[in-house]
């Protein structure tokens, strides 16, 4: 029997299409009704705006949803795929990130933008690199024959871990960079959009278990969250494009340059991760996911807190975005490197 060849979701798929539409959309709503857009972007609750903190919420939710604490017992019997993804998240990803972003918006990006831009631009990049995937992951792994139950357990992992590194991790690196942000801001928002909702997340899950059994929680409850966290984010970037619309307008080239050091980033931490997978010989099923959890971010929280640092209508917001507009056309080309150098 032929074995049916994996395939993504059609909305996931084309999910690059949408985004860009959105985009496309937010400018222009943004350019045509700026007096709405203006009232909007001013809905705020400590300095919060109340419409974009929904949006995130929904798309985060969903996430939390999936993660299985009782998954993390099994660790200790194959540690060393968890220890990879570990060390490349935490102690590689949000470094070389910073890197790149140093590199490429002070220096080689220095006649077109300011050293003050250049600082916001470089902390949008920061919040990237240093919240790993959480949600997309599972798709990538699904098309590249990974392990479901070993790639469960690195995600849930690296969700406990992003409650205690990921603003000590931040605030080290904005400092590095010039950019100083008070750290109960980002405490805060950490508390807002991670530990809620994954607390969220547990009681439902727990409670829809126990009244459903988990059968049903798998085929029925979580497959009817599954387009809201799409929806969201695309929503979500139909107003932040429509808050940035007069600065892509003025200068149309910023997406294409804010890309470049994000895609570079992305390859080199697919690659880094790969070679280091081969070296400790683990099998295919786990190296692939282990290097996609890597090469991926945790988008949705790096928005959040760039809105909640810098506000809606930032440069380091619009490098977060541009990093989900880049980011599935890229992963569907390592998914293909990863099923090509299957072994």
């Amino acid at each position: 029997m032929k074995k049916q060849k994996k395939q993504i979701g059609f909305f996931e798929k084309y999910l690059t299409l949408w985004v860009t539409l959105c985009i496309t959309g937010g400018i222009a709503i943004g350019h045509y009704a700026p007096g709405g857009i203006q009232a909007l972007s001013k809905t705020e609750l400590f300095k919060v705006n109340i419409p974009v903190a929904i949006l995130i919420w929904l798309m985060i939710y969903p996430m939390m949803l999936q993660v299985d604490f009782s998954s993390i017992k099994n660790i200790g019997k194959r540690p060393k795929g968890l220890i990879l993804t570990l060390i490349v998240n935490w102690l590689i990803k949000p470094f070389t990130m910073a890197f790149f972003a140093w590199i490429f918006f002070s220096k080689i990006y220095a006649a077109v933008i300011s050293p003050e831009m250049a600082g916001e631009y470089i902390a949008g990049a920061i919040l990237l690199g240093a919240a790993p995937c959480t949600a997309m992951v599972f798709v990538w792994s699904y098309l590249t024959n990974g392990d479901p139950n070993y790639t469960l357990v690195q995600v849930s992992v690296n969700d406990l871990i992003i409650l205690v590194a990921f603003v000590p991790i931040v605030s080290l690196l904005l400092g590095i960079t010039n950019v100083h942000i008070p750290y109960n801001t980002l405490l805060a928002s950490i508390l807002i959009f991670v530990v809620i909702p994954l607390v969220a997340g547990y009681v439902t899950h727990r409670t829809v278990i126990r009244a459903k059994g988990e059968a049903w929680f798998k085929t029925v409850f979580l497959p009817r969250f599954k387009p809201v966290s799409i929806i969201a984010l695309l929503v979500t970037l139909l107003l932040l494009f429509a808050f940035q619309g007069k600065n892509i307008l003025n200068n149309p080239f910023i997406i294409i340059l804010v890309a470049i050091p994000l895609i570079i980033q992305t390859y080199f931490i697919f690659f880094i991760t790969w070679v280091g997978g081969r070296k400790l010989k683990l099998p295919h099923a786990i190296c692939s996911p282990a290097a996609m959890i890597g090469a991926s971010n945790f988008f949705e929280l790096a928005v959040a807190v760039a809105i909640a640092l810098f506000g809606l209508e930032s440069p380091a917001a619009l490098v977060t975005v541009v990093g989900v507009l880049v980011e599935v056309p890229v992963m569907l080309s390592l998914v293909a490197l990863a099923n090509k150098w299957k072994y």
